[in-house]
């Protein structure tokens, strides 16, 4: 199910950045990012539903992720595996907690990891939640311009890239009236 396409761009390579309203579960890629911790615990919001849903071959990788590498730093990503999802494979983006300082520039690196991930394993679509944005409680507007800086830059830096689509998967309400505002800053030509 593709959701509702509320906002697309075609980039100068080719590959589609696309704002829809959906469930990240039911999204139409071949990989999706979660808004995680650094811990890699999944204990609430679009975590918990993305781990309940994988189930236990999910939460076992990301155990041994964190035994290997310690706590994860905000700004950085990494990738387990997919479990019971029909993913080839779950993105842990860690994003800043409000008064770390430069949460603009973590959320936009935890974002390019991200995308970095997805290019080296050939994935060709990826979807992305609100990242930062709930418990974190870094300020919609920001959220809002460093997610679509992040992939403008990305695909600005990249247009070559084989991740030829990458969406933003909201639900309705003022995060995603804050992306359509900003959407318009950020995307003038």
């Amino acid at each position: 199910m593709a959701g509702t396409i509320i906002l697309s761009k075609v980039f100068s390579g080719g590959q589609t950045f696309t704002v829809a309203v959906n469930d990240i579960l039911y999204e139409p890629v071949q990989c999706i990012v979660n808004a995680a911790n650094g811990m890699l615990a999944h204990g609430g919001g679009v975590a918990a539903v993305i781990a309940e849903a994988a189930g236990s071959v999910l939460l076992a990788d990301c155990r041994e992720i964190i035994s290997m590498r310690g706590r994860i730093p905000s700004g950085h990503a990494v990738v387990s595996k997919a479990g019971d999802l029909p993913f080839r494979g779950v993105i842990h983006a860690v994003g800043p907690k409000m008064g770390e300082g430069d949460e603009e520039k973590k959320i936009i690196q935890a974002l390019r990891e991200a995308f970095d991930l997805a290019e080296e394993r050939r994935w060709k679509s990826l979807s992305f939640p609100a990242i930062s944005s709930g418990i974190f409680l870094v300020p919609l507007t920001l959220c809002a311009k460093s997610y679509l800086r992040a992939v403008k830059e990305y695909y600005e830096q990249n247009p070559g890239a084989k991740l030829r689509e990458i969406r933003l998967c909201l639900f309705m309400g003022p995060l995603l009236d804050e992306v359509k505002k900003e959407w318009q800053k950020v995307f003038a030509d």
